[in-house]
């Protein structure tokens, strides 16, 4: 019998198809886009790409350079259904100082790819996400809560790595 090998599933945060479509020509700026596009159209293709309605919902806020392509790009991506199990979720985060008090934000992301179990989450957030600081603090939550803990990462982490 022969096993059909998944693809791990990825969460993909709001910084993620902005940085995929950044103009800024900074140093920092240019170099978070190129490893976001390398990640994203080289490695992609290796990952189950899921996102939800948060994110869809962030980058709809205001107006700016390239947000038609920013949400074109989630356009192809598993919208994760958001109900108030993970709102529960995200206020928890927010109660135990883990996350910013805005149940519409880090929290939220961080309760769906946790709910939904979810491999890895994909962040150039990396003050209150992908931060090895706060890691053991969301592990500790996560335990308390019953829930996975997905792998916060930024794309330049999961260059090369794909399985």
């Amino acid at each position: 019998m022969t096993e059909i090998a998944m693809k791990p599933q990825v969460y993909i945060e709001t910084t993620i198809p902005s940085a995929y479509h950044e103009t800024r020509t900074e140093p920092e700026m240019i170099a978070k886009r190129e490893w976001t596009r390398r990640w994203w159209d080289d490695c992609g293709p290796d990952y189950e790409m899921v996102t939800s309605g948060a994110v869809i919902d962030e980058l709809m806020r205001g107006e700016y350079p390239h947000q038609a392509n920013a949400l074109q790009l989630t356009s192809q991506l598993t919208l994760l259904k958001i109900d108030e199990a993970i709102a529960d979720i995200a206020q928890s985060y927010i109660d135990h100082q883990v996350m910013p008090v805005d149940p519409t934000g880090d929290a939220l992301h961080l309760a769906v790819a946790s709910y939904y179990r979810c491999d890895f989450l994909v962040t150039w957030n990396c003050r209150h996400l992908a931060n090895a600081n706060k890691f053991a603090h969301i592990r500790r939550i996560n335990a308390m809560l019953g829930l996975f803990v997905p792998t916060l990462v930024t794309p330049l982490e999961l260059l090369g790595e794909a399985p």
